[in-house]
C-alpha cells in the first residue's frame, strides 16, 4: 500500500469562517464536491502555493464541535483499511464503505479518538 496524499482535514457544520481563515493564510479552493455519502457531505479542498493542502468537510449532521482529522489517500483501500482495523480503529459508518464513481472512503476512528478519513481514488482504466 502506498500513501498518495496525507493532510489535515476539518469536519465542521460551518465552513465559511474556516475557508476565510485559510484563504487569508494563502490557500485557494481547488474543488468542492457535494453530496458525498449518506451524510450528504460537501468537501472543500484547499491548497497553497507550496503544495500544502487542507480539506474542510461539511456533513449533513449536527456536530457538537469541529473535528480535526487526517485525510489519507491510498492506492489500496482494503489493505489500508485492514491495517487500521488491526490497530483498533473502527469505521464510523459500521461496515459500510462510502462508494462513489471516483472514490471509496471510510472515516476510521482510533481507540484514542482521533480520526483518519481513508480514501482511495478510483482511476478509469478504459
Amino acid at each position: 500500500m502506498k500513501i498518495t496524499t496525507f493532510n489535515p482535514q476539518i469536519i465542521t457544520n460551518d465552513a465559511q469562517p474556516l475557508v476565510k481563515l485559510f484563504e487569508e493564510l494563502g490557500f485557494e479552493k481547488r474543488h468542492s464536491p457535494k453530496g458525498i455519502g449518506e451524510l450528504d457531505v460537501t468537501g472543500i479542498r484547499m491548497k497553497d502555493n507550496n503544495g500544502f493542502a487542507v480539506d474542510i468537510s461539511v456533513p449533513n449532521a449536527d456536530l457538537p464541535q469541529d473535528i480535526a482529522s487526517i485525510r489519507m489517500n491510498v492506492d489500496n483501500f482494503e489493505q489500508a483499511y485492514d491495517l487500521l482495523v488491526s490497530h483498533g480503529f473502527r469505521n464510523y459508518y459500521g461496515d459500510h464503505i462510502v462508494q462513489r464513481d471516483s472514490s471509496k472512503s471510510a472515516l476510521m476512528i482510533a481507540p484514542s479518538g482521533f480520526s483518519i478519513n481513508l480514501v482511495q481514488h478510483i482511476k478509469d482504466n478504459k
